[in-house]
């Protein structure tokens, strides 16, 4: 799950910066940090399909 965090938080072998989107927890650490107002889930972005204009009709 990714998240943005809006704290800084470090550990042992990581530094993550207030503002940071990141996908380095796992989801039940992710859930926790959101749960405890450390982070904020990032939406998905949404892939929009591109589709053709259909062909302009002729009459004869």
């Amino acid at each position: 799950m990714k998240i943005r965090m809006l704290t800084s938080f470090a550990g042992a072998d990581f530094t993550v910066s207030a503002n940071e989107e990141t996908d380095r927890f796992s989801d039940a650490e992710a859930v926790r940090m959101i749960e405890a107002g450390y982070a904020v889930p990032v939406a998905a972005p949404k892939a929009e399909r591109a589709i053709r204009n259909p062909a302009p009709e002729k009459r004869g």
